[in-house]
């Protein structure tokens, strides 16, 4: 039975690893696949991948890419405490729905 995740991050948001051989480790989220519950960081997780020379005379490569990392490995830093911390929400004045820092109190 696959168990549900909510995607409380965004592109764009620093998040730290807990877990795993990029432990303790922070970086900028590139990219979310909310299907697979998966999150691709910027330079963590690297991947190498060989490419083969497509013409006659072009040579080869090795790619270094970032690679997915499950969800549940990684945990939104706050912008404003610096501390990493869960994700909850708020209604603005406007009753425009936000995150919220449990640490802090400060909208993300």
């Amino acid at each position: 039975m696959k168990q549900e995740f909510s995607i409380n991050l965004k592109k764009g948001d620093e998040v730290k690893v807990l877990s795993g051989k990029e432990k303790g480790k922070k970086g900028k989220v590139m990219e979310i696949l909310p299907k697979k519950d998966y999150v691709v960081i910027e330079g963590l997780n690297i991947r190498v991948r060989f490419s083969r020379p497509k013409k006659q005379g072009e040579k080869g490569q090795r790619l270094e890419l970032p690679g997915p990392l499950h969800i549940s490995k990684v945990m939104l830093v706050c912008p404003y405490c610096g501390k990493t911390t869960r994700v909850t929400h708020a209604l603005d004045d406007a009753g425009k729905k936000h995150r919220k820092c449990q640490k802090c109190s400060k909208m993300i």
